[in-house]
């Protein structure tokens, strides 16, 4: 650090990302991307043409992606709204919805970003610890005051929360904000969504990185009341108001329409997951009941630090995590069947040796 370094600043909690090796080739399996290229027509609209008008800025409304993204859950584009990213948007909720008087509440394990965002803007917060089986418990948040954040499916566990018990969290205080990050909601989980109709206390954050293969593109998006979707707009014009580029717009609004490609997609996920989850439990795994693109394993016979180090030895990358509670687990991203044939037969060699 330098000596320019402000108090403010040194005391941040930065989120660190997985690898992202450029120097040797892996079977990357550590930071929860799809296996499969974008829809076909993303290729289509991302064209000579548009490259060419990046010496214009983006619309700034973003008006034609939150169109498609409002006609794909029967909302309206005033419930919308599209950033770099779903990173960014929690962020413009965190700095909307918590600060002087609004402390936030989210379990102790799951995704990094919401403490770095705590340290970032300053917040008071509650860190609720997860059940000895790493389910969240809705009963630990109902008397919560201020703004509560869930993960569902959670990461890194992978664990999903009923619909039901979200509802009873948003009508114990409609007075609270209830942010639910769905980044992996497609891959089996019930989705908050309709529920945006009953509750103007809801917000759903979503990503098109995981099930839309758009990792690189870098959309995501809220989805809200009008009054929650104007007060994040209110953060975001203070900060990046041309926040989503020309091209990641145009690649949104054609991953959106293509349902099939989606679906079809999802469905291979979903298959691959159960395929490496019986693999794995024949070897001794213990594995976390997950409902996202990815499992958190540990082994009976190898630590999990052990395992990762030895795993990207062998040219496979898993994520591991030296946190307390969660060390003995690696989080494994579920790719396509070669790629957990090919992780499968690397432990299989690791548990021989």
């Amino acid at each position: 650090m330098s000596r320019f370094l402000s108090a403010e600043a040194e005391c941040l909690a930065p989120y660190t990302p997985g690898e992202q090796p450029r120097d040797q080739k892996y079977v990357k399996l550590n930071t929860n991307e799809s296996p499969f290229p974008p829809a076909p027509g993303v290729l289509e609209a991302v064209s000579r043409g548009e490259v060419k008008r990046l010496n214009l800025y983006s619309d700034p409304t973003c008006q034609a992606l939150n169109d498609a993204i409002a006609q794909r859950y029967g909302l309206r584009r005033e419930n919308v709204l599209t950033g770099n990213g779903s990173d960014e948007i929690l962020a413009f909720a965190f700095r909307a919805f918590c600060g002087a008087g609004k402390p936030v509440a989210y379990a102790d394990i799951t995704y990094g970003f919401y403490k770095a965002q705590t340290a970032l803007f300053g917040l008071d917060s509650r860190i609720v610890p997860l059940r000895q089986d790493f389910s969240l418990a809705v009963e630990d948040y109902l008397d919560f005051p201020g703004t509560v954040v869930i993960a569902n499916p959670n990461a890194p566990t992978g664990m999903a929360v009923a619909v039901s018990d979200i509802r009873r969290l948003l009508k114990a205080d409609k007075n609270r904000v209830v942010i639910v990050d769905e980044a992996y909601v497609d891959f089996g989980a019930e989705s908050c969504v309709p529920l945006v109709r009953e509750y103007d206390n809801l917000l759903v954050t979503q990503t098109m990185s995981k099930s839309r293969s758009l990792a690189g593109g870098r959309v995501g998006f809220a989805l809200g009341c009008e009054a929650l979707i104007a007060d994040l707009n209110r953060v975001k014009y203070s900060f990046n108001p041309y926040n989503v580029n020309r091209l990641s717009i145009l690649a949104g609004i054609a991953a959106m329409e293509d349902g099939d490609y989606f679906a079809r997609c999802c469905a291979a996920i979903e298959e691959n997951r159960d395929w490496t989850v019986r693999a794995l439990e024949k070897r001794g795994f213990t594995i976390l009941p997950s409902l996202a693109n990815f499992l958190f394993a540990k082994s009976d016979r190898i630590g999990g630090e052990d395992l990762y180090r030895r795993l990207k030895a062998a040219g496979v990358l898993v994520r591991w995590f030296d946190s307390d509670r969660i060390r003995d687990y690696v989080r494994i991203t579920i790719g396509s069947r070669q790629q957990m044939e090919t992780l499968v037969e690397r432990i299989d060699r690791l548990l021989a040796e």
